[in-house]
């Protein structure tokens, strides 16, 4: 089944203003902009990364330029608890094609302020899972959003999912992932789990200090410093603890 792209390509603007931004610091982003364009092929999108590399700082501006709040939620919520944002969407535009009906952009990091304005909003709560989300451990307020709010026909951005969720919980989002792809959406993720990486025929965006590239799934740095260490983890402990003694 043929999925709309939402979003097929990025372009960034290459008259970027150097004021001194924390964004231009950041090799893989002053990158992007000398590029000018990031494309997208598949339906799912994943962007890896070690910390630092600027995974976030890109999410978060794909997000905002596709009319998301920065924060996150529906297009519907505009709150902000405190402005921390980059200006990295100053610099940016999308193409499109078509118009999802449907979206959600997840940051974990402000999850429990989006769960604030659906109470404050007085939502329907049928759309997240019957109850408040304040109400869920943390794991079952995701998957109940994924659940009971993704509905389909949409562009849903998630930052770092898996560090709501159990490992069988993160294997439940590839089974929603794929429910959602075939419903015609799609979605750009950033994440560190080898769990999520695994979804067929995903495009996987690795950025490094100072470029980024395609790479397959098993060529990852997630999958495989995981596989060494579950393949042998008592070697692994020796080679970190270096004063560890049998």
């Amino acid at each position: 089944m043929e999925t709309n792209l939402y979003i097929e390509k990025i372009m960034f603007n290459r008259d970027f203003n150097d004021d001194g931004s924390y964004i231009l610091k950041i090799p893989v982003i002053k990158k992007l902009l000398e590029k000018a364009e990031l494309n997208f092929n598949k339906p799912v999108t994943f962007i890896v990364g070690e910390n630092g590399t600027g995974k976030s700082t890109l999410l978060e501006a794909i997000a905002v330029t596709a009319g998301f709040n920065a924060e996150g939620g529906s297009k519907n919520f505009n709150f902000s608890t405190k402005s921390t944002e980059s200006a990295l969407h100053q610099y940016m535009k999308l193409s499109k094609k078509g118009h999802e009906h449907d979206g959600f952009f997840l940051r974990t990091e402000s999850f429990y302020n989006v769960a604030t304005q659906v109470d404050d909003l007085e939502l329907n709560l049928k759309g997240y899972g019957g109850k408040s989300l304040h109400h869920q451990s943390h794991g079952e307020s995701f998957m109940a959003l994924v659940q009971n709010r993704f509905r389909g026909r949409g562009l849903y951005i998630l930052d770092e999912p898996e560090a709501a969720l159990s490992p069988l919980r993160q294997m439940s989002l590839l089974v929603e992932l794929n429910r959602l792809v075939k419903n015609d959406s799609q979605f750009i993720i950033a994440t560190h789990s080898p769990i999520l990486l695994a979804y067929p025929n995903a495009d996987i965006f690795e950025l490094t200090m100072d470029d980024i590239k395609t790479v397959e799934y098993k060529q990852t740095e997630h999958y495989n410093l995981t596989k060494q260490f579950l393949d042998n983890p008592e070697k692994m402990l020796r080679y970190l603890f270096d004063d560890w003694r049998d």
